[in-house]
């Protein structure tokens, strides 16, 4: 099970949260909003926020922007991970992954099928790394949001998780692009 090391010291991480939804503004985006809310009361920085439609190039052309921002260490995109004729997350992001982690989905699908049952199958949330950046692609509702960011992800972007996190590897995620990320973390 895991603990917090409470003799380690925080270490603040750059996130960014992008909306995907045709019918999402900054003033009615609840799921966008909660993230930014959690993320901030963790300890953790907002890098931006933006809300794009649904569409393939629009979705990958802010995920790569961000990418490529050494600024951005985590992106979380909530919206357009069903199964609708909308929903185009996965196929606009999963091309950029490096590195896919199958088991963040795993993870997120055990939580959700706690609390809504079989219909957590009509989810497609997904994560991956690229560019030595955490991504993580959430469904766009705000329970399924907070149930991501609680459940999972509180923890693995806390580099005081144990018995391990995300934080802690990333000055490894980029040993071939050299760019430093979570200053403080030791590998």
């Amino acid at each position: 099970m895991a603990s917090t090391d409470e003799t380690k010291q925080f270490i603040a991480l750059d996130i960014a949260v992008l909306t995907i939804s045709d019918t999402r503004s900054l003033a009615d985006d609840k799921s966008g909003a909660m993230l930014a809310e959690r993320l901030s009361a963790a300890g953790h920085r907002l890098a931006a926020r933006e809300i794009v439609t649904d569409d393939v190039e629009a979705i990958r052309g802010v995920v790569k922007k961000w990418i490529a921002d050494p600024g951005v260490d985590v992106i979380l995109t909530t919206g357009g991970t069903g199964f609708t004729g909308r929903d185009v997350t996965p196929e606009a992001v999963e091309p950029l992954f490096e590195k896919r982690m199958d088991g963040f989905s795993i993870a997120f699908h055990m939580l959700s099928h706690a609390k809504i049952g079989t219909s957590t199958i009509q989810s497609r949330a997904t994560a991956g790394v690229a560019g030595a950046t955490f991504i993580f692609c959430l469904p766009g509702s705000p329970g399924a949001c907070r149930d991501g960011w609680d459940g999972i992800l509180a923890a693995q972007l806390d580099y005081r998780t144990r018995p391990c996190n995300f934080v802690e590897i990333m000055p490894r995620l980029d040993e071939h692009l050299r760019r430093p990320k979570a200053k403080g973390a030791s590998a």
